[in-house]
C-alpha cells in the first residue's frame, strides 16, 4: 500500500530529529495519527510541543487531501466477449440485469460505444494507452491475433503508457482485479516487462492470461488446435517408424543401422516433447493466479476464481476508501468455458450463457453495494462495458449483439465492436441521459487522466478522446469525426460522421468470408480471419449509413446515396492522414513472440514442477 506518513526519527549522537516521508507517492497522504501519537509518548518533554504541530499540520493536510479534494475515485468494470444485446437496457428481454439497468438509469448510457478492435488482447491495449492497438504493435498480420501463451515475449512494450501510469503521478493508488492477458515477460522469468505491475498498476490479482477452455477440464482445447494435432501425429508415426525398425532389427528381417535407431528414438523423443509439453500441460503454463509478481495458483480452481476475484476487488476499495484510487475490475467472465456458480445456475431463461450474464449482473450490484456501503458514491465516477462483442460461433455458449451484424473477431462490422458503455457519478452527471453520439473505449484513457487532474502525454499519438463533454451535456456532438476499425493489424473498416449532418457512414475495405456458405460467422475455423482467402476485398467499398441502417444490411450505392462519391472521397483522404500518423514498431505477435518459452515461464515453485494452490486469501495488502 503506498501511502505517506510523517513521522519523528530521532539521531542519537546530535540530539535533533528529522521529519521523513515515507512513501514512494508522497502526495498520497494517509490520515492516521497513531504513529505520531506514539512518537509523542516515546520522546522528551521539549519535543511534545514540536511533535503537537506536526499533529496539526498533518491534520490540515488531511482536511486538504480528504474533504476537499474534489478528484473522484473510479471503478471500470469490464466484462470479457459480452453483447450488448444481452443487457437488459440495451433491449434484453430474457436475461436478467437490474443491477446493470439501475446503473444506466441513474447514469449515462452510450448507444454507438465502440471497442478499438473485436479481439481481446488489441482492444484492451488500446483501452489502456487511448491508442490504436497497432500504434504498440499489437495487431496481427496472419492468423495469430491474440497472446497465446503466457510464456510468450509479446505484450503491451514498457514503453507505452497507460492511463494507470498517469494516476500513479497524481498520487492516486490503482489497482487491477482480473484478467490481463497483454503480457508478463520479455527475457526472463521475472523480469514481469510487461507486467500490470510494470504499467502502472500498485496492486494485481488475477489471470495473467485469460479464462479460456483449457482451464476447465473436459471443455476442450482452444489454442492452435491444428497444430496440435499435426504435431501428435508426427510424433507418433516417429515412435511407429522407431518401433517398427527395432522389431525388424530384433528379429533380423533386415539390417538396420544402430545409428539409425538412436537417431529416431531421439527424433521421436523429441518430437513428442514439442507436442506434449507445450500442449498437453497448457492448462498448468496458462492458466494461473498471480498476486502482484508472486504465482500463488498453478492451475487455478474455476470454481473458487469469482469470488475471490470479487473478494479481492471490494477489499481494495474498503483499503483505499480514503482515496484517491482507481480499480479496474476486469472479469473472467462471460468468456467460454461458462461457469456453473451456484445461486445462478438453471436460473435464466438464456440457458448457462444467461446464468453467467445474470452473475456479472450480481457482481455490478456488489461493487456499487461496496462503494455505497463507505460513503463514496458521490465521489467515484463507475464505469461499466465489455471488450467487444459475443462471440457468436460459440453457439447456444456466446453472446448476442442484438441487431448488430457479427461478433467477435469480424474486423469491422458492427456486432464485434459496438459495446455497452454506462458512465454513472451521482451529483456529476445527470441521470437518465443517452448518447448516441461516436464513442470509443480508447476515450477512457483521457477521460479519467484529465478528471484526475493529470496532464495527457505529449510525445505520442492519442486517439481517444475526452467524454466529459458529451457526458455532462455540454454539447452534443463527438470529436470522433472518423474512427477507424482495425482487423489485426488491416484497415477494414472507416465510420464518417460528418459535421454538417446526422448520417454516420461506414465504409467497408474488406469482409470476412463467412464458412460454410451461408452462414452468419467463421463456424468452420471458430474465429473469423483477416488476411488472405479467409477475407474479400470490395471494390468499390462497401458503404452503410449508420444512423438509417444501424445493421449494416443494406448497402448504399450512386443511385440510392447523394454523397456516395463524396463519401469515398473524403475517407480516402482521412485515411492518408491517418497513416501518416502510424510509426513503425516491433510487432508483438510475431510467431517468435507469441510461442511458449520454457525459460519466460510463470512458476510457483521450481520449474517444471509447477504446482500451488491458494490456501491464504486474506492477506492481500496493497
Amino acid at each position: 500500500m503506498h501511502s505517506a506518513h510523517l513521522y519523528l526519527t530521532s539521531q542519537s549522537s546530535s540530539g535533533y530529529f528529522l521529519l521523513t516521508d515515507q512513501s514512494e507517492h508522497v502526495n498520497h497522504l494517509t490520515c492516521s495519527l497513531e504513529e505520531l501519537h506514539l512518537q509523542m509518548l516515546m520522546e522528551n518533554r521539549s519535543l511534545r510541543f514540536l511533535a503537537g504541530f506536526l499533529v496539526l499540520f498533518q491534520s490540515s493536510l488531511c482536511v486538504t487531501n480528504a474533504d476537499h479534494d474534489s478528484r473522484p475515485n473510479f471503478v471500470l468494470m469490464m466484462v470479457d466477449d459480452l453483447g450488448i444485446g444481452d443487457i437488459g437496457c440495451y433491449g434484453n428481454d430474457t436475461i436478467n440485469t437490474p443491477n446493470i439497468d439501475r446503473l444506466a438509469a441513474d447514469g449515462v448510457k452510450l448507444t454507438q460505444h465502440i471497442s478499438a478492435a473485436p479481439l481481446c488482447t488489441p482492444s484492451r491495449t488500446a483501452f489502456m494507452t487511448g491508442r490504436y492497438a497497432l500504434r504498440a504493435g499489437l495487431g496481427s498480420t496472419g492468423r495469430v491475433q491474440v497472446i497465446l501463451f503466457l510464456a510468450g515475449s509479446g505484450g503491451l512494450p514498457p514503453n507505452e503508457t497507460t492511463f494507470a501510469k498517469l494516476l500513479q503521478k497524481q498520487g492516486y493508488t490503482t489497482g487491477i482485479v482480473g484478467k490481463w492477458h497483454l503480457g508478463v515477460n520479455c527475457e526472463s522469468r521475472n523480469d514481469h516487462c510487461h507486467h500490470p505491475n510494470n504499467h502502472g498498476f500498485d496492486f494485481f490479482y488475477g489471470l495473467p492470461f485469460t479464462f479460456f477452455n483449457d482451464c476447465k477440464p473436459g471443455e476442450g482445447k482452444d489454442v492452435l488446435v491444428d497444430l496440435q494435432i499435426m504435431l501428435r501425429q508426427i510424433s507418433a508415426l516417429l515412435a511407429l517408424a522407431f518401433l517398427t525398425l527395432l522389431l525388424v532389427r530384433g528379429f533380423g528381417l533386415l539390417q538396420v543401422r544402430l545409428a539409425l535407431l538412436v537417431f529416431l528414438a531421439v527424433l521421436s523423443l523429441l518430437s513428442f516433447s514439442v507436442w506434449f509439453v507445450p500442449f498437453e500441460l497448457l492448462r498448468t503454463w496458462n492458466c494461473i493466479i498471480m498476486r502482484n509478481g508472486e504465482v500463488v495458483e498453478q492451475p487455478m480452481n474455476p470454481e473458487t476464481l469469482n469470488a475471490r476475484l470479487m473478494r479481492e476487488a471490494e477489499q481494495f476499495v474498503e483499503r483505499h476508501r480514503d482515496g484517491p484510487f482507481l480499480l479496474f475490475l476486469s472479469l473472467a467472465h462471460v468468456h467460454t468455458p461458462l461457469f456453473v456458480s451456484e445461486g445462478f445456475a438453471g436460473k435464466s431463461k438464456h440457458g448457462l450463457y444467461g446464468d453467467n450474464v445474470e452473475e456479472v449482473d450480481s457482481m455490478v450490484g456488489r461493487m456499487r453495494k461496496t462503494i455505497e456501503r463507505f460513503g463514496l458514491l458521490e465521489k467515484t465516477l463507475i464505469y461499466f462495458t465489455s471488450d467487444h462483442g459475443g462471440h457468436i460461433e460459440d453457439a447456444q455458449r456466446g453472446g448476442w449483439n442484438g441487431i448488430y451484424r457479427g461478433g467477435k473477431a469480424m474486423g469491422g462490422w458492427e456486432g464485434g465492436i459496438r459495446v455497452p458503455g454506462i458512465f454513472h457519478w451521482p451529483g456529476r452527471l445527470t441521470a437518465g441521459q443517452q448518447v448516441s453520439e461516436p464513442t470509443s473505449l480508447m476515450d477512457v484513457f483521457p477521460t479519467v487522466v484529465k478528471l484526475a487532474g493529470g496532464t495527457l502525454p505529449e510525445d505520442r499519438i492519442l486517439d481517444g478522446r475526452d467524454l466529459m463533454p458529451l457526458l455532462e451535456g455540454k454539447t452534443n456532438r463527438s470529436e470522433h469525426e472518423f474512427m477507424f476499425h482495425y482487423c489485426g493489424m488491416y484497415l477494414n473498416a472507416v465510420r464518417w460522421h460528418p459535421h454538417d449532418s446526422d448520417s454516420i457512414f461506414k465504409v467497408h475495405f474488406f469482409t470476412p468470408n463467412f464458412s460454410p456458405a451461408g452462414a452468419i460467422g467463421c463456424y468452420d475455423t471458430k474465429v473469423c480471419m483477416c488476411h488472405g482467402d479467409f477475407v474479400t476485398y470490395h471494390n468499390p467499398p462497401l458503404v452503410f449509413d449508420l444512423s438509417r441502417d444501424p445493421s449494416e444490411s443494406r448497402p448504399l450505392s450512386p443511385e440510392t446515396e447523394p454523397r456516395f462519391a463524396e463519401v469515398l472521397e473524403r475517407v480516402g483522404r482521412a485515411v492518408k492522414d491517418h497513416r501518416k500518423t502510424l510509426t513503425r514498431v516491433e510487432k508483438q505477435l510475431t510467431w517468435r513472440n507469441v510461442l511458449w518459452k520454457p525459460w519466460l515461464q510463470p512458476c510457483c515453485g521450481t520449474f517444471p514442477f509447477c504446482s500451488c494452490s491458494e490456501t491464504n486469501t486474506s492477506d492481500s495488502r496493497q
